[in-house]
């Protein structure tokens, strides 16, 4: 029996490093551009490695205080779901799925296309913050 990563003792930060690198496409570098902005926006995100099941390897997911946003690839997209999607302002229309949920909203982003790195940037800052308030 295979065992798991995520029972392998790798880190989330591995885990995400190796799931990215898995890709081999242009979902790789997409995803790699958007961790990169995490971290730009928010220097102390958490990356963590969640929902392990038997048919699912895992889900990178980006937390301060609370999820951010998580990192899911599909065949034909890769989604960035924020879990307080629906209380963020977002002027620049970034979300673009999941936009009927009463709470998260996505961001799809398809082949050959880019966010707006610094609206992208805006909101992470936000949902920390909106995180950071339900510590308080």
């Amino acid at each position: 029996m295979k065992k798991s990563r995520a029972s392998q003792g790798q880190s989330a930060s591995q885990l995400i490093s190796q799931r990215i690198a898995e890709l081999g496409d242009w979902r790789e570098e997409t995803l790699r551009r958007m961790r990169k902005l995490i971290k730009q926006a928010d220097p102390d995100v958490v990356e963590e490695w969640k929902w392990v099941k038997p048919k699912s390897p895992g889900t990178p997911v980006w937390s301060h205080d609370g999820i951010i946003c998580t990192g899911e690839s599909y065949k034909n997209a890769v989604k960035l779901t924020f879990a307080k999607g629906a209380f963020l302002k977002d002027p620049a229309r970034l979300f673009n799925s999941s936009l009927d949920g009463n709470v998260r909203r996505a961001i799809d982003i398809h082949e050959g296309e880019t966010v707006d790195a610094s609206a992208f940037k805006t909101l992470v800052r936000q949902a920390v913050a909106l995180n950071s308030l339900g510590k308080r």
